[in-house]
């Protein structure tokens, strides 16, 4: 499935691709993200948390409505952060 289809605007992944490419800012979400299990990623408080703590980072202001469009996206897609073939078909839609 695509992030359009949860309403997540191209602006702001490219906003955010174009952060990343920052080394600074790209260490600091990989510590975030570091020890996360599949369980977490299925846990809406734990990913809503792990959302707004992302944007602090990226300096994003989301709104409501697009931290829980985020929400929904990564509880959909049933990420297992130990399967590389998730991490293989997140990277792709992300491209």
């Amino acid at each position: 499935m695509n992030y359009q289809q949860f309403g997540i605007s191209p602006q702001l992944v490219d906003r955010v691709k174009l952060k990343m490419k920052n080394k600074a800012v790209k260490d600091r979400v990989k510590q975030l993200t570091e020890n996360l299990t599949k369980g977490d990623l299925q846990d809406p408080a734990k990913v809503h948390r792990l959302v707004r703590s992302a944007a602090v980072i990226l300096n994003e202001r989301l709104s409501s409505v697009q931290e829980q469009q985020m929400v929904q996206f990564v509880i959909t897609q049933k990420i297992d952060p130990k399967n590389t073939f998730h991490l293989i078909k997140l990277w792709g839609m992300f491209r």
